[in-house]
C-alpha cells in the first residue's frame, strides 16, 4: 500500500512540485482469544509497525514463529476489529481466535519477545525457546541448483509492485526447488514480510514448508532465520549480509544460509550440501 504526498524535487539547479508515492506505515495491534491457565480471555499480543494488506496473514505468521499456532486448525477466525484509522480507513487491530485445545501463557510470551518496525524477537530469549519448543534440526533432503539461487532475486524484483511504487518496501518470498516464486509479500519491516509470506503457507496448509526455500530482499538477521527455521523451510537466502547470530542458529539447526545473492555471485554461510553445482 501506497500514499501520494506533496513534494518539492530538486533536479537540474530548480526545485518543482510534484507528488511522490511513500510506503505507508501504520500500527497493528494483535489480539488473541485462547484458552489460558486460569480460563478463556481475549489479551493484546503485540503491537507492530506496518505495511497494511494481508493483515490476517501476519497474525497468523506471527502466531507460528512464537510456536503458538502450528497448523491451519489451531485458528478458529481472524477477523479485523476496532474503528478505522481517521486518515486510511485501515483497521489496525486484529484478533486471532484460537481453537480451544490452544492454551497460551501470556507470561511466558512477555518474557520472551518485543516487536517493531525493525526487529522481530529478542535473540537470545528466541534462541533458548527454540529449544525449549523441540525444534528440530532440518534434514538433508532437499538440494536447491546453484542457478535457482541465482535467478531467484530477479524473480522477487519483479513481484515488488509496492516497492516499484515507493522504492520502500522489503520483500520475502518463497520458491520451489525447480525455481518457482510461488508466494511474495512486502512490508516496511522486513520481518513482518515474513510473517505474510507464513502466515500464508499456514492458511494454506504448507507448514511445515520443508520443500521451500525462502529469499529475503535485504540482510539475513537472527529473527529472520528463526522465522524460515519454525515454518521447517530449509534454505534462506539474502541479496545482502547475514549476521553473526543468524550464522551461528543455521549451522546450528542445519539451515543453509546463502548472503550476498546478487547477480552470479553469493556466499554460503551454513548447510553448503544443500547446494548443488
Amino acid at each position: 500500500m501506497s500514499s501520494a504526498i506533496d513534494v518539492l524535487k530538486r533536479r537540474d539547479n530548480a526545485r518543482e512540485p510534484l507528488l511522490d508515492s511513500v510506503a505507508v506505515e501504520e500500527p497493528l495491534e494483535i489480539r488473541l482469544t485462547c484458552s489460558t491457565p486460569s480460563g478463556r480471555a481475549t489479551k493484546s499480543l503485540s503491537i507492530t509497525m506496518r505495511t497494511p494488506g494481508n493483515d490476517d496473514e501476519l497474525a497468523a505468521g506471527f502466531l507460528v514463529s512464537e510456536s503458538i499456532v502450528r497448523s491451519a486448525d489451531d485458528i478458529v477466525a481472524i477477523e479485523a476489529c476496532g474503528p478505522p484509522a481517521p486518515d486510511t480507513g485501515n483497521h489496525n487491530v486484529v484478533r486471532v481466535d484460537l481453537a480451544a485445545s490452544v492454551e497460551v501463557d501470556f507470561g511466558r510470551l512477555q518474557r520472551h519477545f518485543y516487536s517493531t518496525s525493525s526487529c522481530g524477537v529478542c535473540g537470545k530469549a528466541s534462541l533458548d525457546a527454540l529449544h525449549a519448543e523441540d525444534v528440530g534440526v532440518l534434514a538433508d533432503e532437499l538440494a536447491f541448483d546453484e542457478s535457482v539461487l541465482i535467478g531467484m532475486p530477479a524473480k522477487l524484483r519483479d513481484e515488488q509492485r509496492t516497492f516499484d511504487d515507493t522504492g520502500g518496501l522489503h520483500a520475502a518470498g518463497a520458491f520451489s526447488a525447480d525455481g518457482r516464486l510461488l508466494v511474495v509479500r512486502e512490508d516496511v519491516g522486513r520481518h513482518n514480510a515474513v510473517d505474510k509470506l507464513v502466515g500464508q503457507l499456514l492458511l494454506d496448509g504448507r507448514l511445515p514448508a520443508n520443500d521451500l526455500g525462502l529469499i529475503v530482499s535485504g540482510r539475513a538477521s537472527f529473527e529472520l532465520v528463526q522465522k524460515a527455521l519454525v515454518a521447517g523451510m530449509p534454505l534462506l537466502a539474502a541479496v545482502s549480509a547475514p549476521s553473526s547470530l543468524a550464522v551461528t542458529l543455521a549451522r546450528e539447526f542445519n539451515m543453509t544460509l546463502v548472503g550476498f545473492l546478487r547477480g552470479d555471485s553469493f556466499n554460503i554461510y551454513a548447510g553448503e550440501q544443500r547446494v548443488s553445482a
